[in-house]
């Protein structure tokens, strides 16, 4: 029984079970499902319902009927890979993309692109697995790949001290391990984008989630080999990319020239006192032109802090403009006691 085989049986049924091809030809359970699988893969079967309710049919048959699965999974070889060809199957066997409205559909395919982008050329990784579902009028997609893992990989080229540093760095911008080849704006307008946002690799997560304006970096016991993309965002959204780009753009040349950036996951033990907590803030930050400090949930800063931020970085790049909000009584005290010497 061969793959040829099943996908004539599949057209035969129109909705292929694995008990149809046990009787047909006479081969194990095993191994009927080791060839469907492979033709999941392939994207030739698409699977619908789950557990012992799931049929298979062919993606043609499935889009003629209105039919689609809960989730599309592809296995894909990581060789000569073109992240617009994969959108394009994907689109043509999961009818759910094409009746997402179009200021959604603009965002799925630019993070999709990009996450696909990142782990096909800087994963390393010889597979890389995409999915995508809708649920709860939710969509989702996925990318996982098996190589070195985004945070170690920027730690690395960065020669920063730990993940947590790569998480910080990839939050500010225009953060890239290929400077000649990306400018490193993937991973940052991606998480501006979802409503939920995770990267994971090697025990580190990173979350971001719009919806509750919640950033976490977090460890976590299972360690996943390579790097692992999560993208969510409500079909019924009113976001829209433009938006988020102008957000973060000149108003004269449209570069990407502005950045926020989250004082609290700088903390050192809960606490920002050290002159070295404001280096690690400003490092790479000489590159925008407006800079944005938020200092929510910071409730104190110490004068040397302050210094390094507002006065000698102010005074070395004196055309970059520094926004501070979210300031508690005695963040504010600091800063303007700063600001007057």
């Amino acid at each position: 029984m061969g793959k040829e085989e099943v996908l004539r049986v599949a057209r035969e049924k129109r909705k292929l079970k694995t008990s149809d091809l046990v009787a047909a030809f006479g081969v194990s359970r095993q191994y009927a499902n080791v060839v469907i699988n492979s033709l999941l893969q392939e994207g030739r079967l698409l699977k619908v319902g789950a557990t012992n309710n799931a049929y298979y049919i062919l993606p043609e048959l499935a889009q003629k009927a209105g039919i689609f699965p809960s989730k599309l999974f592809k296995r894909l070889k990581n060789s000569n890979l073109a992240e617009h060809e994969i959108f394009a199957d994907l689109e043509s066997q999961y009818p759910p993309i094409k009746q997402l409205p179009e200021n959604v559909k603009s965002i799925f395919i630019y993070a999709f692109s990009e996450m696909l982008n990142n782990a096909i050329e800087h994963s390393r990784s010889n597979d890389i697995e995409v999915e995508v579902s809708v649920h709860n009028r939710k969509l989702m997609f996925v990318i996982n790949d098996f190589g070195v893992g985004v945070f170690r990989n920027v730690m690395k080229e960065r020669k920063l001290k730990n993940e947590t540093e790569a998480m910080q760095d990839l939050l500010k911008g225009k953060t890239t391990t290929a400077p000649k080849a990306h400018s490193g704006e993937g991973i940052f307008f991606t998480s501006k984008a979802a409503d939920v946002f995770t990267l994971q690799s090697f025990g580190d997560l990173m979350l971001i989630n719009n919806k509750t304006h919640e950033v976490l970096f977090q460890k976590r016991p299972a360690r996943k080999r390579g790097t692992k993309v999560k993208f969510t965002i409500d079909i019924s959204s009113t976001r829209h990319l433009s938006v988020i780009f102008k957000k973060f753009m000149s108003e004269t040349d449209y570069g990407f020239s502005k950045t926020e950036i989250n004082v609290r996951l700088y903390a050192l033990g809960g606490v920002y006192v050290s002159r070295s907590q404001a280096r690690r803030i400003l490092s790479g930050l000489e590159k925008f032109t407006s800079i944005t400090l938020d200092f929510e949930q910071v409730p104190m800063i110490g004068q040397a802090f302050a210094d390094e931020i507002f006065r000698v970085f102010k005074n070395k790049y004196p055309d970059i403009q520094i926004q501070s909000i979210n300031m508690e009584e005695g963040v504010k005290f600091m800063v303007d006691r700063v600001a007057k010497e």
